[in-house]
This record gives structure tokens, sequence and C-alpha cells, in this order.
């Protein structure tokens, strides 16, 4: 029996920032010393980025946190992200919390979002799916294609929130247009089912094909079951093997057996060409691979 994978995505994201001033060293961190909090923030930046300057998280946090304890947004969802990180600092999901609330209760997006994945996974707070859903909606409504896939997935899951797969499907496509390649894979899943939307193999094929030439390894494991089934494309266990060979390259376990138990259908010139398409699509960063 052939599984597929739905993909739900509650990472914390990882925060760099774009800086409004111009980035010269010596003039930003002479404003810095001078206590104003966006040259802080863009010092912490250079520091962390290593820009101008040697790469150095511990002088990017010091910054970071003069800019945050004056209240600067963004610079207080940094050091967040650094702190659950364990960057500059020692790892600490508490504080990290603390960061992010600060941030997110002045509408930083990310900030919301990491919020909303430290009530998903319980980390420095105690786990509440429901406050999970609450910040996911936040950072969701402002357009964050993270925030949106997550909000869907526990409206497909009924986590935190009463179960209701269109709006599932609302705001999972929502990210999915903006080319989050988890949320391609997972409304594949959801054509593929008929799960809040008229099952359609064709869509479900064309939503595994986005996330698969990102790289995502769900997407190519599934794909890789429509050319064996022949839902939605020709059968071609030769694109098959292929797709199951660049997921198991991406990291998905179970594609290996897949791919194995495709092999029996095989003739070894077959398996040769699927091995070629598989390193064309590899040195062509998937370019053209369908």
């Amino acid at each position: 029996m052939y599984f597929r994978s739905l993909f739900a995505a509650f990472l914390f994201i990882s925060l760099q920032s774009c800086t409004s001033e111009p980035m010269d060293f010596d003039a930003v961190e002479a404003r810095a010393l001078q206590g104003h909090a966006e040259a802080q923030h863009n010092l912490g930046n250079m520091y962390e980025r290593g820009k101008s300057v040697p790469q150095n998280d511990i002088e990017a946090v010091k910054w970071y946190r003069l800019a945050a304890q004056q209240g600067h947004a963004e610079a207080q969802a940094i050091l967040g992200s650094m702190y659950d990180q364990g960057r500059g600092v020692a790892q600490n999901a508490t504080e990290a919390v603390k960061w992010y609330r600060l941030a997110a209760n002045q509408g930083n997006q990310h900030a919301q979002y990491n919020l909303g994945a430290a009530y998903y996974s319980g980390s420095g707070v105690t786990k509440n799916n429901a406050e999970a859903v609450k910040w996911y909606r936040l950072a969701a409504e402002q357009g964050l294609a993270f925030g949106q896939s997550s909000l869907g997935s526990l409206y497909l899951s009924g986590e935190g929130v009463t179960k209701n797969s269109k709006e599932a499907v609302r705001w999972i496509r929502l990210a999915a247009e903006q080319g989050l390649a988890e949320a391609q894979s997972n409304l594949g899943v959801m054509y593929e089912r008929g799960e809040g939307v008229p099952e359609n193999d064709i869509e479900a094929v064309k939503w595994y094909r986005l996330a698969a030439q990102q790289g995502e390894a769900t997407g190519q494991y599934n794909l890789g079951f429509s050319y064996v089934q022949g839902r939605g494309v020709p059968t071609n266990f030769i694109k098959a093997y292929a797709w199951w060979s660049m997921a198991v390259a991406e990291g998905n376990e179970s594609a290996s057996k897949a791919k194995d138990n495709v092999t029996t259908e095989m003739t070894r010139q077959q398996i040769a060409e699927a091995q070629a398409y598989a390193t064309r699509c590899f040195e062509n960063d998937y370019k053209g691979c369908d």
C-alpha cells in the first residue's frame, strides 16, 4: 500500500531584517552609541550578517537587545529568534517567548507566527492550541504564508478551532499561491482526497509538482505516487522512481521503500533512465522536471 503524507509546518521562523538606514558601519555605530534604536537594530543586523564587520552573533545580540529594550518591534522579534536558536546567547525558550510576545503585541507578523508556534509546540509556554490559532491568524491576516499554512492545517485537524475543511483550503491556498512549498504539497493532498474541495487529480498533480520543483520532499513523494497510479498524469514508472529518488535525497525516508517496490515493475534500462533523469533534475535545480 502506498501512503501519502500530509505535511503541516509548525516551525519557528529564523529572522533577519532589511534595513532602511545607509549601511556605513561607522555612521551606524555612531548613531547606535548615541542611543538611536533603529541604528542599534541595524548595527545588530550588520554583526549578524557579517556586513562591513566580522560576523559576530554575540555582538548582534548585544545591539538587538538595546534596540529591543527601547521597544523596537523587529529587534524584539529577532532577539526572540536568537534565544530560540541559541545564537549569540544561551538557548532559552522562555526568553524567546517573552520577546516574541512584546513584538507580536506591536503587530510584528513574524513574532506573531513564532508565538503561535510556541503555543502549538509548548516551547517556552504551556501548550495551548487555541492560543496558537489566535496568533497564527493574526500573522495570516497580515499575509504571512507560514501563518496562513499553519492556520489552515489547524482548521484541517480541528486543533484549537472547530474543524472546517473549507476554511483549511482557503488558508492553505493563500500560502500555496505565495509559493510556500509545504502549503502547495498539502493543497495537492486535499485535491486528491476531495477534502474541502471537489476531488481533482489533475489539480492535485499541479500542486504536487510546484512543491516538488522547489525540492519539497513530501511533494516529490506524492508526485511519485501520482505517476505510479496514473492519477492526474499518465502512468510512468520512470518518473515515479526518479521523483522518489529525489525525495529520498531531500530526506523523505518513506520514499526509499516506495522506490524499492516500483523497481519490481521496471527493467534495468528503465531504472537507468530514471536515475539519469533524477541526476539531471538535481543538477538543474529541478528546472524543467515534471
